[in-house]
């Protein structure tokens, strides 16, 4: 798994803190992965959009960090978006009924 810097992408009236990750979360990158987007989450307000077109494959533990993100965001008042991701994460968000928790975008 790679995740680059947070990017902070200016002129939205909402503004957006992306973290683009790639390659495969599961249980040996999930650890770094919860790390980054802990430090990437902004205080409060705004949008935390994380971008998945690069990840190959998401396991349980994948998933645990990214519902766990999504409380820590809400209790900021902060949204929680993924970008791009491939039908495997699509139909793994579906079928755990977490794609009416996490937003997904195009």
């Amino acid at each position: 798994m790679t995740v680059l810097a947070p990017a902070r992408p200016g002129g939205s009236a909402t503004p957006a803190t992306v973290v683009h990750v790639a390659g495969e979360i599961d249980i040996f990158t999930s650890h770094a992965l919860r790390t980054r987007l802990l430090n990437a989450l902004p205080c409060r307000r705004g949008l935390l959009v994380v971008d998945v077109s690069a990840v190959s494959f998401c396991d349980a533990s994948g998933l645990g960090v990214l519902v766990g993100i999504q409380h820590r965001a809400r209790l900021r008042g902060v949204g929680l978006a993924l970008r791009g991701p491939r039908p495997q994460l699509v139909r793994l968000l579906r079928v755990t009924g977490l794609d009416r928790g996490i937003d997904v975008l195009a």
